[in-house]
């Protein structure tokens, strides 16, 4: 557990346990190292935080784009919902902004399972195990014990018309909650191959 010091005395540092050192009892090399270290932090945290502005400037431009493009049609845009494409004129630039929303489900889940359940087991004199065994992959958890979205959604998407089916899926449909969500930027350049290659704003792959 290290002591917290609110004001170092000139000629100090404090470790990493907390204690106040004499500067001249420091290694000329761990000074070294000190100041190395917190001069690229320092560096990183500025860099860190323009890139935030520039996030959030980036999008609000888009917006506002946005609203424009609607006013040429007498319509005005509601909320900021949406994936959208931006291309320059002559296709070399491109921006895209995409929205990805946090998707939960509550008890009605089991319920829709319990109906899908009772859908194969009528429709198979006793339900065939392959059926079952897809059913199953498609509400399997994972290690944290949430269920894919993808796979539940996919569910959702094919065409049956039953009506146990039809209920659970309605089930499914009212058990969909929206938790939050999450706005990503991509930039992208067209390279000397004529293929849009995305503009990294991610450190480790610059």
């Amino acid at each position: 557990m290290t002591t917290e010091i609110n004001e170092v005395p000139a000629g100090y540092r404090v470790n990493a346990a907390g204690h106040l050192v004499p500067e001249s009892k420091i290694e000329a090399i761990d000074l070294l190292r000190d100041e190395l270290v917190n001069e690229i932090i320092t560096e990183g945290q500025i860099l860190s935080q323009k890139l935030q502005e520039f996030k959030i400037n980036t999008l609000r431009k888009i917006q506002d784009f946005i609203e424009l493009s609607a006013a040429e049609y007498g319509h005005k845009v509601g909320g900021k919902k949406g994936n959208v494409s931006l291309a320059s004129f002559d296709g070399r630039n491109m921006i895209k902004r995409s929205i990805n929303e946090n998707i939960t489900f509550d008890e009605r889940l089991q319920v829709a399972k319990s109906l899908i359940d009772g859908c194969i087991h009528r429709w198979t004199e006793g339900g065939n195990d392959n059926i079952k065994a897809l059913v199953e992959h498609a509400f399997q958890t994972d290690k944290d014990g949430n269920i894919s979205v993808t796979r539940i959604l996919g569910l959702h998407r094919l065409e049956i018309k039953d009506e146990q089916w039809l209920k659970a899926m309605e089930a499914i449909a009212d058990s969909i909650s929206i938790t939050g969500s999450k706005t990503y930027l991509r930039l992208y350049k067209r390279n000397d191959k004529d293929a849009l290659e995305q503009v990294s704003l991610d450190i480790a792959n610059v």
